[in-house]
């Protein structure tokens, strides 16, 4: 069973980013953390739990949510089933995404 970081990430503006992805026979609890490491500019945020690395408009659970500059959008509790994965786009490369939570062996 894992704990702690599942995944990090400094995406590329404008590119959907596959951050973490839950693996096999395994169900997971997570939150998501997105920082604005930008002093000055604001930046619109997706973020999807999505079956493959291009979700589908059923899959956002945010959609252009605007962080401010230095300012963080958490989303926290949110339970993933095998093979899932947390997508995120940014309009902007001036972000940090991590994924944190816990694995555990499904049965």
């Amino acid at each position: 069973m894992a704990s702690g970081i599942l995944g990090q990430s400094a995406p590329s503006g404008t590119t959907n980013t596959t951050v973490y992805t839950v693996p096999a026979s395994t169900l997971s609890i997570v939150n998501i953390s997105v920082t604005n490491r930008s002093t000055s500019a604001t930046v619109d945020v997706r973020i999807a739990l999505s079956g493959t690395g291009s979700p589908t408009n059923a899959e956002y659970i945010e959609y252009d949510a605007t962080i401010p500059a230095t300012g963080v959008l958490e989303r926290s509790g949110i339970v993933m089933e095998t093979g899932k994965n947390v997508v995120v786009y940014c309009s902007t490369a001036d972000t940090s995404v991590s994924v944190y939570g816990l694995e555990q062996a499904s049965s």
